[in-house]
């Protein structure tokens, strides 16, 4: 029986790969992270709790295990280049030694279908492209350029470029930062909203990561663009947020360069304000165009994307709706 590990277990992609593994008997599931008491309540499986940054813990973490699911994760959409550094780049580059070391023989990994956009994304093996204003982007494309490195035929990778997550147990990401920043009037179609908006859903996520520990042996490295079975507009997704909760649309559109060029002028009003910008060069950045589809993912690992975007969104806005928070943080913190 092999036994997969689940790092970051707590989090929105942990929690649905959990929750999916959990359905599959043929397999032996542990769960690493922090805190125990926020795992889903259906896991009954091995806990391994610690902090990644500890090398103590990293050394036991991967004892008898065959597959690591990751979803270590801590997250920025904007700034915070020191942080991300230390709570996620470092500790993620000594994980990823420490699992091969051990001798974990398939290792799947949690990334963006925007690592590569807009020029590459449509190609799931191609090289992320950092991008210096998105300090955290850098650092998952620089995890990926790692595993590129260290994958080998006694140490496999997978490496899943997910859509943007939508769903239940998700507060942080582009659809919770826009909503408030919709109901300020000031915010533009960007290209008359003409570009894709990948949406996945949590448990599609799940499935995703299932299909890919079962998959049978492929190249060293391997990499997969992992959507949901519709991708909407920019256009169609503000649409539905209008129709179904009156969210105020754009009232003007702009062309990217202007965006761009926008939010870098909110960056740096940041100083003189107490609140986070309007707009980012990063939130630009996961609007533009990655033009992916399933059709790699559904020949070699027969994932079958299967929960419709609109539900998704509904799901999450009423979490969102519930929340005293007026806007979102742009930054994970750290329990």
């Amino acid at each position: 029986m092999p036994t997969l590990l689940v790092t970051g277990a707590t989090g929105f992609v942990g929690s649905h790969i959990l929750e999916a593994l959990s359905q599959q008997s043929a397999l032996r599931v542990i769960a690493a992270c922090r805190d125990d008491t926020q795992l889903p309540e259906s896991f009954a499986g091995e806990i391994r709790c610690g902090d990644m940054r500890d090398p103590a813990y990293r050394a036991r973490l991967f004892e008898d295990v065959d597959i690591v699911c990751n979803a270590f994760a801590w997250t920025s959409v904007w700034k915070h280049r020191t942080q991300s550094h230390e709570l996620l780049l470092r500790p993620s580059l000594a994980m990823i030694d420490a699992a091969k070391a051990a001798g974990v023989r398939r290792f799947i990994n949690t990334s963006t279908t925007s690592a590569a956009a807009p020029a590459r994304s449509h190609d799931p093996n191609s090289i992320g492209i950092p991008r210096t204003f998105w300090p955290h982007l850098c650092n998952v494309v620089a995890i990926e350029n790692y595993l590129r490195q260290q994958a080998d035929p006694h140490f496999q990778v997978i490496n899943l470029r997910l859509g943007l997550f939508v769903g239940r147990r998700y507060g942080l990401g582009l659809l919770p930062m826009l909503l408030p920043r919709l109901r300020t009037h000031l915010v533009p179609w960007i290209n008359h909203g003409k570009t894709s908006m990948p949406l996945i859903d949590g448990r599609d996520i799940g499935q995703a990561f299932v299909r890919a520990a079962q998959a049978p042996a492929m190249a060293d490295y391997e990499g997969f663009n992992i959507v949901g079975p519709e991708i909407p507009s920019v256009r169609e997704v503000l649409q539905f947020l209008h129709a179904r909760w009156r969210y105020p649309l754009p009232h003007f559109s702009v062309p990217f360069s202007a965006a761009y060029a926008f939010a870098y002028l909110m960056e740096r009003l940041d100083p003189l304000v107490p609140w986070d910008p309007l707009v980012t060069r990063s939130i630009v950045h996961l609007l533009e165009e990655v033009n992916v589809n399933n059709d790699k993912a559904t020949r070699l690992l027969d994932y079958q994307a299967r929960y419709a975007w609109r539900n998704a969104v509904e799901a999450q806005i009423q979490e969102i709706q519930s929340s005293p928070k007026r806007f979102i943080n742009m930054a994970t913190p750290l329990h």
